[in-house]
Order: structure tokens, then sequence, then C-alpha cells
């Protein structure tokens, strides 16, 4: 398991109930295709936003109930149809998307949390709705978890995202903990660097742990399901603090060898 940008998505895991595997696997092409939109490849940015305005038609489409060319389409409408899925978390992440490819800075971290809502929450709501699990509270707490990996994710790749022009630390901590961008480009792990960091880490962990109170109440191997994707998250923040915040030559992932602990820390909670 790893903790990555979509890559908490259960698929086709064993211990997915077996009749939602496919509408999981559906949900996660669409996901991840439009992700790849915004991010792969060398396309120009007026050209990702062209392909993510023809992904926002077909939604359109299947909102109004009308006929999809793509195939991926037909596949998400029948989906929709079938486990009776709000379609705005779909229009949310296509949104997030398009952020990403005109948006590379954010001023402060409530602009980057209003990101991530739509970002990262609509996948945790769309999962909350296929299991029929989608009270007020649980929506709260998934909203935390998700949130949380979303950040852990932004904490693992700081130097990846610069690649592509990329700063998601708010730009307030910057400035507040005396820290600049260009230790970005040269790698620099200083004491000031370490405690930005460290600030991160401390209130992403906290976002975590107040949401994970929803592991248990979900049910059977959704439920741990879940804590392996949180485990894995907390287990990132970890490393990078094993690492002494050292994210340019330490790139912290889970690996076969972090499983006994995660399922032992999944079992414990």
């Amino acid at each position: 398991m790893s903790v990555n940008h979509y890559e908490n998505f259960p698929v086709a895991s064993w211990l997915m109930p077996a009749h939602l595997r496919p509408a999981v696997k559906t949900i996660y092409a669409f996901a991840r295709s439009a992700d790849d939109l915004a991010d792969e490849g060398s396309a120009s940015d007026v050209e990702r936003l062209s392909a993510l305005t023809e992904y926002e038609n077909n939604l359109e489409l299947i909102r109004n109930k009308q006929a999809c060319q793509h195939p991926l389409f037909n596949d998400l409408a029948e989906v929709i149809s079938t486990h009776q899925l709000p379609i705005s978390p779909f229009f949310d992440l296509l949104s997030a998307f398009k952020q990403d490819v005109t948006c590379k800075r954010y001023d402060h971290f409530t602009s980057l949390l209003q990101y991530c809502d739509r970002s990262a929450n609509p996948v945790g709501r769309i999962m909350l709705h296929l299991f029929k699990e989608t009270s007020s509270d649980n929506l709260v707490k998934s909203d935390l978890i998700c949130s949380a990996l979303q950040l852990v994710n932004f904490w693992q790749d700081i130097a990846i995202d610069w690649q592509k022009s990329r700063v998601y630390i708010p730009q307030e901590d910057l400035l507040r903990f005396h820290v600049s961008e260009s230790q970005i480009v040269e790698g620099v792990c200083n004491q000031a660097w370490r405690a930005m960091m460290q600030f991160q880490i401390n209130r992403t962990r906290q976002m975590m742990i107040t949401g994970s109170p929803l592991c248990k109440r979900l049910p059977g191997r959704f439920g741990f399901e879940l804590r392996l994707v949180v485990q894995g998250g907390l287990r990132i923040l970890e490393k990078i603090e094993a690492a002494d915040m050292d994210i340019f030559r330490h790139r912290p992932t889970i690996q076969a060898t972090d499983s006994p602990l995660l399922l032992w820390r999944a079992l414990k909670m």
C-alpha cells in the first residue's frame, strides 16, 4: 500500500467486498486518468484544461441522463446509477485537477484545505456512499482523514512537486519559519526547515487521529481497509521524522517490511 494521490483507493483489494470491486475500479479509473491529464506527459496547460473540460462535459451527459460516447463514462454512468451516487464529488475532483494546472502556490493553510476539500475528500465521500454509511459525522471524519492523506502526500513529495513548479507548503508557513523556496531547490535541511516540517507533521497527524474513529464505525473489511490506510499515512509521517525531515534525500514510502507493523497497529485500533 502506498500513500500517494489516489493510491489509497482500495482497488481490487481482497478486503473490498466482491460486489463493489467493479465499481471501485471504475471510480479509480476516472480519478486516476483525470489526474494524469493534469499532471503527466508534455501537454501544455491549455491542452490539459481542454481535456479536463471534456471530462466535465461527459459528466454533464451523465447528470442529464444522456448517452456518452466514451467507454469510461458509460461505465461510470452505470456505477453512479446502480449505487445511487451523487455526481457532485466527481465534478469536485475535476475542479481540483484544473486548479493544479493553474494554481502553483497557496498563501494560507485554509486555502490549501479548500483545495483538499475538492482533491481528496470526494474520494472518501464516494466510498461512504458506496457503503451507505453517510451520516454527517462519518462524512466529517472522512474529510479529516482524506485531507490528512493529501497533506501527507504533499510533505513526502515536496521535491517532486517542485519539478512541476508547485509548492504546497503554505506561503505563510515559509514566512513564519524563515524558510525560502531556494531551500527546496538546493535541498537545504537546516534547523528552520526541520521546525517548519515538524509543524506540518504535527497538525497533519492530529487531523488523521481526529478522523480515525471512523475506522471503528465502518463495517467489516471496509473498516479494516481504512485502518490500514490511516496507519500507512501515520507511518509516512514517522518516516519523515526518522529522516530528520530530509525528504530531499530520503523520500519516505511504505515498504513490504512495514506490513507487519501496519497490520499490528490496525488490529490494535
